[in-house]
């Protein structure tokens, strides 16, 4: 059985970077294994842990749902494309201040889903914040330092102009 290698093109944290996929290759891989971006985590395979959430046009996505020939044409934001001007990004700098990671492998997914929670609604509550990373399973933190991370890069985001 013979399968297709494609030369892919995708634009990821605002850079045009190429990699070759099967037809069959899922996002996820190919974002680790094609283009190097080991940020995106594998868990799961099922879309059901959240570890490899990336930004799809400013949406969080399960990469590991996706093929990645369908993300020609889209902006891809993985959790390495966060930090500008050498300045991490607030959830960034929140989680750290809150130990709102242990053994860092849902972190990346878990911030992108509050960067994307915290866009549509930046005046979040503590059960908003627990409902808008519900999707998001965590085995190290029980969740307080990242709640309180979520609700600080808030105060924080209030404060600067949106990223």
């Amino acid at each position: 059985m013979s399968s297709d290698r494609i030369m892919l093109d995708v634009k990821v944290n605002g850079q045009t970077l190429s990699g070759i996929a099967e037809s069959r290759t899922l996002l996820s891989d190919f974002l680790r294994h094609a283009v190097g971006l080991t940020g995106v985590h594998v868990g799961c395979e099922h879309g059901v842990c959240g570890a490899c959430t990336i930004l799809l046009d400013d949406r969080p996505v399960r990469s590991c749902l996706m093929f990645a020939v369908q993300a020609k044409r889209h902006e891809i934001t993985t959790i390495e494309g966060l930090a500008r001007d050498n300045e991490m990004h607030s959830l960034q700098v929140a989680f750290r201040k809150h130990h709102g990671l242990q053994c860092g492998f849902c972190t990346p997914g878990m911030i992108l889903t509050a960067v994307d929670l915290l866009r549509r609604n930046p005046a979040q509550t503590e059960e908003s914040v627990r409902e808008g990373i519900s999707g998001n399973l965590c085995r190290c933190t029980g969740y307080e330092g990242i709640v309180h991370a979520v609700l600080d890069a808030a105060g924080i985001q209030k404060k600067r102009k949106p990223e």
